[in-house]
Order: structure tokens, then sequence, then C-alpha cells
């Protein structure tokens, strides 16, 4: 059974993955198999997660590596907020970048050789307020599928472990990554909300 759904949830990934090229949707880097793909639209699905309030009141928030996700970023450190990234991998644990250290460098440190530049290493996030992580799929129930490595889940889990409570947690894609239904394993983190460049989608309960 589980194989059985280890191998749905990668035809699921092998699909979007062809569509997003084909279509042109995928952006750099390219070719985007076996990535978080980068899309056309994600500085304006960046630009949307600004507006809702689980964003604007959040002093500490933890962004995902990914291509897509650099607007998210770079967005988070012009709005003074503490950026906690996990390292690719989570080979190198997690970086922290502190606004007031990247002042008009703020672009570069939204990159991943920026963010070794300018953060602090740490083994665990601190205390965090929101995450925002990239999808390969997401359906509306709010299960997400990564790369297929199983990271996403685990900086979700520590992440809650360490604060003691729940925290929101928000995938920026693009509308053609939201598919029908996704398989899920007890393990599986689901996500509170869905933002594209042209939705904000609420998942209506987490359990």
């Amino acid at each position: 059974m589980k194989d059985e759904i280890l191998i749905k949830k990668q035809e699921i990934r092998e699909r979007l993955w062809s569509e997003m090229e084909r279509k042109g949707i995928a952006t750099f880097p390219l070719p985007c198999f076996g990535r978080i793909p980068n899309f056309r639209g994600a500085e304006v699905a960046a630009l949307k997660l600004q507006s809702i309030n689980e964003y604007k009141d959040a002093s500490s928030i933890m962004v995902g590596p990914d291509s897509p996700q650099a607007h998210v970023r770079r967005l988070a450190l012009l709005d003074g907020k503490l950026l906690v990234m996990p390292s690719p991998g989570l080979e190198s644990g997690y970086l922290i970048i502190r606004p007031s250290g990247v002042k008009g460098k703020e672009k570069e440190a939204s990159t991943i050789r920026g963010a070794f530049k300018y953060g602090e290493l740490t083994n665990a996030p601190p205390p965090l307020d929101l995450i925002i992580e990239g999808s390969v799929a997401v359906d509306l129930d709010g299960y997400r599928l990564g790369k297929g490595k199983g990271f996403g889940d685990r900086e979700i889990s520590l992440a809650e472990d360490i604060a003691k409570k729940s925290i929101t947690v928000v995938t920026t894609i693009h509308d053609i990554q939201i598919v029908d239904f996704v398989p899920r394993e007890k393990h599986d983190k689901k996500v509170d909300i869905i933002i594209t460049p042209t939705r904000i989608i609420r998942i209506s309960s987490k359990a």
C-alpha cells in the first residue's frame, strides 16, 4: 500500500513537471524536474502573501530555500521580519537572516548564497509565527507534494515542536499546481493557505 502511494505521488510530480515545462510556465532554473518548480507569476503570488493578516502579524517567518520563494524571502526582509531559511537538504541546519543586518542588500540576502553570507547558522529554528513552503502539487484539502525527500514535513514538524503549537503554513504555487487529490501518508503535513498568482485559498480544516 505504501509503495502504491509513493508511486502515485511520483506520477503526479512527473505530470506537473512535464506540463509546466511544456506550457512554458516553469522558469529558471530549468529543467524543473526534481525541483520545487519556479514559475511565471511567483512574484505576484509573493505580493498576494503580503496582503494576508497572518503575514502582516508575523514577526518571524520560515521560508523554504527554493527558487519560487526567493520573492517571499526578499519581501520578508524588506518588511522587517526575522527570516529563517532551511539550508538546502537541511545539510547545514537553518539560517537566520536579520533584516537590520541586510538593509539595502535584501535581494542578495534572499538567495541561498546570500543567506549563507549574511545569515547565522543554527541547528534548529527559533520560535516562528508563519511558515511558507514551496510545493510541486497541492490539493484543496491542504495536502502537498514536495520533491519527495520529506524535508518540508520535517521542517514543519520541528518548528511546531519548538513552538509547542500549530503554526500556520502557506504555500505559494502556480494555479496549475492545484490538483484534485494528493495521496497522503500519516506523516504528511498539510498547508492552511494556498496562494497563487490569481487566488488566496484558505483550507477549511487542518485536521
